[in-house]
């Protein structure tokens, strides 16, 4: 068993090696955490001991296989109730993360196998992210950022890097969502800003809301 700290730990460093190839550092997880470089140091050394990650000085921690199989486990529930508040119990998908955050850490296998059997064996959650199976299979899905696209490309809206609150409900206000078409329109030299045109409106959108957005061409 693995306290509900070790399981935060482990899903955040799965993120963070999603972004990135090699090891992750531990300034990146005190940020992605929100907590003190110390403490990171500590809970590494602590998954460490359990054979959950390796970690080289100046190389950074990565998740050993019993680790990686473990977050998937983490990350499954965590999307399968995302999944499951908004389309059963009519959460708005901006709403649905703190919630989902609280029910990961049930263990009960058996209660993941049956709300997965439940909800018809979803393969993505709201936010487009795709749901580990029971082996902890995840496929891969062929997208790119919003910002990697060049003015005149066109595109669909496919995921989204950043799940907060905040960013979810600036895109509801917008109206982009999932399979939104998005046309770019224009990219602005200075800040890299892009004017698109998305539900036959004119948006603009900073460089740090088109890096949180996946298209697929």
């Amino acid at each position: 068993m693995f306290t509900q700290s070790e399981e935060n730990y482990l899903k955040a460093i799965f993120h963070l090696q999603q972004e990135t190839e090699g090891g992750i550092s531990t300034s990146s997880l005190s940020e992605k955490l929100a907590t003190k470089a110390a403490s990171v140091t500590e809970m590494i050394k602590r998954l460490a001991d359990k054979n959950l990650v390796d970690y080289q000085k100046y190389y950074g921690v990565q998740l050993t296989d019993t680790g990686r199989n473990h977050a998937l486990l983490i990350v499954r529930k965590h999307r399968l109730w995302e999944y499951f508040l908004v389309k059963r119990l009519n959460f708005n998908w901006d709403e649905v993360h703190d919630v989902a955050e609280q029910l990961e850490h049930i263990k009960s296998s058996k209660l993941v196998e049956e709300l997965d059997l439940f909800l018809g064996r979803p393969e993505y959650d709201p936010h487009g992210d795709p749901i580990p199976d029971a082996h902890g299979n995840l496929p891969k899905i062929p997208k790119k950022r919003l910002s990697e696209l060049q003015q005149g490309d066109h595109a669909i809206c496919k995921g989204f890097n950043d799940d907060s609150s905040s960013f979810l409900k600036f895109l509801a206000k917008q109206e982009i969502g999932l399979d939104t078409k998005i046309e770019v329109v224009h990219i602005e030299t200075f800040d890299e800003s892009m004017t698109v045109l998305a539900n036959k409106k004119s948006i603009l959108l900073s460089k740090t809301a088109t890096d949180n957005i996946y298209v697929r061409l």
